[in-house]
């Protein structure tokens, strides 16, 4: 099951997505969340002040690709959130723009197995000056209901 929320509080957006599982976990599913967890991580590890968004998008990236699944990570590792809940920056291949203090952004690596399931961990997190600030703090342990 995966869950996508949004919010806005004084006119800011929030954007923050869990996936769950129901009943017993696969390994199959397992070794997709891992993959996801690890990417996640290492895409966060990457944020700081200079740094491209395209290097933070190959960091997620990367990690995805070396598991073998690259082709099922369909879309960027993350969006700018602000006045609208998707802007700049835009956290993928090709976008050179250098993270700056006071950027806010998702980092939301997922992998896709059509007809199968799917699996996202999203984050919101803020430039600062020596580096970053997570602005979302529920756990990303794998979680069967």
């Amino acid at each position: 099951m995966l869950v996508d929320v949004g919010a806005v509080f004084n006119g800011y957006y929030g954007d923050l997505t869990r996936t769950f599982f129901v009943g017993k976990v696969t390994r199959k599913e397992r070794e997709v969340y891992d993959v996801v967890a690890e990417a996640h991580e290492k895409a966060i590890g990457s944020v700081r002040p200079g740094v491209s968004a395209e290097k933070v998008d190959a960091a997620a990236r990367n990690v995805i690709e070396n598991a073998g699944f690259g082709k099922y990570f369909t879309h960027r590792t993350g969006h700018g959130l602000g006045l609208e809940v998707h802007e700049e920056p835009y956290i993928c291949e090709g976008n050179e723009v250098a993270l700056q203090p006071g950027m806010v952004f998702t980092i939301e690596p997922g992998i896709y197995l059509s007809g199968k399931f799917g699996v996202r961990i999203e984050d919101n997190i803020a430039v600062s000056d020596n580096g970053k600030r997570m602005l979302s703090h529920i756990s990303k342990e794998l979680t069967v209901l």
